[in-house]
């Protein structure tokens, strides 16, 4: 396992992807597109574009064997969150909300309820429109997880072992 924080992009129908480029740069983190098609990325040594051959989460596979636990999965897919989750990765939607532990079985069950809608034809509408406020609500998003998980790396680097702690005797201790 790596220590450095890696942003896993399931990147085929990501509408935050310039977003993602850009606070990853700012913040030093290499940054894998992962997706089905050869895609356009910026020239930069953090960004690495991952193609997979086309089917059925061929994709969403990829990015489960590769996860860890200090990487960030941007992702709207639910069955792919569910297994980076499982790695132990933090997973964000590109409209901002984060899926963890707590949310995700709310999650699953809201996907599985609009699908079974969608199928008995009464629900007919797939997904909000994306707008500026999605947008904003990621980004704000993304720097906060960032920000969290290096903090928790550095107390995890900080914190001593039992073996390095220091034992003094207190007044009164009988030895």
């Amino acid at each position: 396992m790596t220590d450095a924080t890696r942003l896993l992009v399931d990147a085929d129908a990501c509408p935050v992807k310039d977003e993602i480029y850009r606070v990853g740069a700012r913040y030093g983190l290499k940054t894998v597109i992962v997706a089905n098609s050869w895609m356009n990325i910026p020239q930069s040594p953090l960004i690495e574009r991952v193609v997979v051959p086309e089917g059925p989460d061929v994709a969403d596979d990829w990015i489960a064997e590769q996860v860890t636990p200090s990487d960030i999965v941007i992702t709207s897919d639910i069955p792919l969150a569910v297994r980076c989750l499982a790695k132990q990765a933090s997973v964000l939607r590109p409209n901002g909300e984060e899926i963890d532990e707590r949310s995700v079985g709310m999650v699953s069950a809201m996907r599985d309820l609009m699908q079974g809608l969608r199928e008995t034809g009464t629900v007919t509408t797939y997904n909000p429109s994306f707008g500026k406020a999605d947008r904003s609500r990621f980004l704000s998003a993304l720097d906060t997880l960032i920000v969290r998980l290096r903090r928790k790396a550095a107390l995890g680097r900080t914190v001593p072992s039992s073996s390095q702690t220091i034992h003094r005797p207190f007044p009164g201790d009988v030895p």
